[in-house]
């Protein structure tokens, strides 16, 4: 049924906790390829506006995060063994949610596996929800994992 998930990574362990739902799948439904994937964000338009930050340190910067970016995902998909299943790691830059959403209209994703922190009222408002903007937005079925410790409530 999936034959290509999609994983959106940040570097972070709550990300990474999807991981033993990507074997499950792996296993139980003959994916045929994972794509680990992070999406750095652009420095926000208004930083460079105000003169806090030259271009070059911008660029700089961006170049920076790529690179942290490409070593995480490189580090793990060598560590990640999935019998049968195609791994690679794709670096984006653009909006997250969106970037996510688009790559896997255009790319034939059957599935997207993301964590969630599971953040209700003050602090969703307040941080977004990378793991909701996908939920709503995709016409591909997103499959969310609650992070270790998630409390339950409305």
């Amino acid at each position: 049924m999936y034959k290509k998930i999609l994983v959106p990574l940040d570097g972070s362990k709550l990300a990474e906790c999807v991981l033993p739902q990507v074997r499950a799948l792996v296993e139980g439904c003959s994916v045929r390829k994972i794509v680990f994937m992070r999406v750095v964000e652009p420095l926000k338009a208004i930083v460079v506006a105000d003169g806090m930050l030259s271009a070059k340190e911008v660029e700089r910067i961006t170049a920076s995060m790529v690179s942290e970016a490409e070593i995480y995902l490189k580090a793990l998909v060598q560590g990640s063994k999935y019998d049968g299943a195609e791994v690679e790691s794709q670096v984006k830059m653009g909006n997250v949610a969106e970037t996510l959403i688009d790559y896997a209209t255009a790319h034939g994703v059957d599935l997207i596996v993301v964590a969630t922190h599971g953040r209700s009222g003050v602090s969703r408002w307040v941080w977004g929800s990378v793991a909701d903007r996908i939920l709503r937005a995709s016409c591909v079925p997103v499959l969310m994992v609650r992070a270790p410790g998630c409390m339950p409530g409305v």
